[in-house]
Formats: structure tokens, C-alpha cells, sequence
């Protein structure tokens, strides 16, 4: 049985993701161009978007597959907005790394703004494990109730309005229109959507009505944006938020060891796919914060047994 302490463990870790990623960018000089890399991804990422959006609109692919497509994409702004959380591309030019905070909020209209979301999320480091955890509570983490939890993953907003005395009780600083105004106008605008759109055809199917032109175009635009953006967005943060509140651990975290597990469960595939792989490289993330997502994929293979062999759990998927 291993003698190490949880401090030498955890420097252990650390000390073989930076090596690792130090190998793979002597191996391929291009990663250190990191700044263009990331410009590159979002663009391809923002053009591919529109792209999908484009065929569908001239009927040349079907909604089911525009929503997947969009999905994905969005799931890679995702990514790029969490390390732009940690400054990872262009700190020293804050215009343009404004513009790709504010890029990403556009294709992921169903989150707080990125901004608000940095302070969380560093907080969220500091706490994780612990009732303070706004960020992860935010989206099921400690929830008991499945049904509630569910209610949580899919929906934001209501996972919001049905937890906010709880967590004024409980987190410290809790505000709910601090954190509700965080995401206008562009998830206020995403929501409006969403429930105006549900409301409309629950209206039509009780009692039909005729729309004028204007509210017809009204709602063609909105029927739009559902396929190519808000569904896919629900898609895409129900998988992560499933994802993240199932491998991080509430209460009884004492260090970075005991913060979260792996998730390489083959039942989880269907998740992983709109998360970009997050239960598989997350924890890599929070033994070395200021990494780009794309290195955590690429040495992932390699770390987790390291991890494994350090006492990191792997599938740890009890109630």
C-alpha cells in the first residue's frame, strides 16, 4: 500500500500533466501557437454553426441532424469558453478576448455570460465539493431528489427560480437576480424564445387560431432558432450538466483527490458526445487549471492511469 501522503499524491499528478504536455508541445512546436489555435477553433467553430444553420434553412439537411451538428459545435464553444475563464488566450489583448467571450456566449445562449461565469468558476475551484459550489450547485451537484435533479440539468432557469431560498440560506453572498441578470439579454432572449414557442403550440393544439402575417413571421423565425440553436444548446447542457454534477463529489472533500472521478463508463457515451468528452478530462482539470482543453484530450490517455495508480477514483457512479 502506497505510504504517500494526499500533498505527495497530488504533486505527483501535477508533475506528470505538465510533463506530459511539455513532451507533446516539444513534439509538436505548432501548440505553443496558442492563441491562433484558439482563434482558429472558434472560427471554424462560429462559421460551422452558421454553416449547418444555412442547410437547413435551404431544406438541404433535416432538423434532426442540424440539431445534432449544432449541438456538437456548440460544445466546442463550451470548452473554449472555459479556458478563456482562465485566461488562456489572449490576456495581454483584452479586446479580442472579449469579442471570443462574447462569440461564445452568442452560440451558447442558455448560460450566464461568461464574465459573471469566470468569478464562479474560480470560486468554484477554491470550494469545490462544499455547499458554497454555486457554480456546480447550479446545475444539480447535491441534489438528492432525482426528479428535482433532472428538473435542475435541463433547466436553468427553473432549476433557479425552485432553488433560490435554498440557496440563500445556505451559499454565502447568494443573490438571485445577481444571478439572474447575468444572463440578460442574451439567455433572458433564449428563454423568451424557448417558452414562447412552447406556449404558442400548446395554445394551438387547445385552440387553434390564425396568426397575422407579422406573427407568423415572428414565430417562423423563432421555429428557426429553436432547430439550430436552442435545442441544440438544451441538448448540450443537459448532457454536460448530467455529466458534471455525476463526477463531482458533494460533501466529504477534503483535497483535490477527493474533488471528482473519472467517467469512462461506456453509458455515458451518448452524454460525452455533446460535452466534448468533459467526464473523461475534466479532473485533469483541476490538477492543472491553465490548460488548454485540446492538450487535456490529447495526454488524457496517458494520465489516467497515473491518476488511477494516485488514488483518483474512476466510475465512482453510486446514488
Amino acid at each position: 500500500m502506497s505510504k504517500l501522503t494526499a500533498k505527495q499524491k497530488i504533486k505527483s499528478i501535477v508533475t506528470a500533466i505538465k510533463a506530459e504536455e511539455q513532451s507533446l508541445r516539444v513534439r509538436f512546436p505548432i501548440l505553443n501557437q496558442q492563441n491562433s489555435i484558439a482563434m482558429a477553433i472558434m472560427l471554424l467553430s462560429l462559421f460551422s454553426l452558421i454553416g449547418v444553420g444555412t442547410l437547413y434553412n435551404f431544406a438541404l439537411i433535416p432538423a434532426w441532424l442540424c440539431i445534432i451538428l449544432a449541438a456538437i459545435i456548440t460544445s466546442i464553444s463550451h470548452e473554449l469558453e472555459h479556458d478563456l475563464i482562465h485566461k488562456q488566450y489572449f490576456s495581454n489583448q483584452p479586446i479580442i478576448h472579449n469579442f471570443m467571450m462574447l462569440t461564445v456566449w452568442l452560440m451558447r445562449p442558455n448560460t450566464v455570460n461568461p464574465w459573471y461565469r469566470r468569478q464562479i468558476h474560480l470560486h468554484h475551484h477554491k470550494v469545490s465539493g462544499t455547499e458554497q459550489d454555486l457554480e456546480e450547485r447550479l446545475v444539480g451537484n447535491g441534489i438528492k431528489s432525482p426528479l428535482l435533479r433532472a428538473v435542475v440539468i435541463m433547466d436553468g432557469l427553473l432549476g433557479l427560480l425552485i432553488n433560490s431560498k435554498r440557496f440563500s440560506k445556505e451559499i454565502k453572498g447568494f443573490k438571485f437576480l445577481q444571478v439572474f441578470n447575468a444572463g440578460f439579454p442574451v439567455t433572458s432572449a433564449y428563454f423568451a424564445i424557448l417558452y414562447g414557442v412552447i406556449a404558442y403550440h400548446v395554445v394551438q393544439f387547445i385552440q387553434p387560431f390564425e396568426l397575422p402575417v407579422w406573427g407568423a413571421d415572428i414565430i417562423s423565425a423563432a421555429e428557426f432558432l429553436m432547430v439550430v440553436l436552442i435545442v441544440p444548446n438544451m441538448i448540450r447542457s443537459t448532457s454536460l450538466n448530467f455529466v458534471t454534477s455525476s463526477m463531482h463529489y458533494y460533501g466529504g472533500v477534503t483535497n483535490l483527490l477527493e474533488q471528482t472521478h473519472v467517467i469512462t463508463s461506456r453509458w455515458f457515451l451518448p452524454f460525452q458526445l455533446f460535452c466534448f468528452d468533459f467526464g473523461r478530462t475534466h479532473t485533469i482539470h483541476h490538477f492543472v487549471p491553465n490548460q488548454p482543453f485540446y492538450i487535456r484530450q490529447l495526454i488524457s490517455k496517458k494520465i489516467q492511469p497515473i491518476m488511477a495508480q494516485h488514488g483518483v477514483r474512476f466510475n465512482d457512479l453510486r446514488a
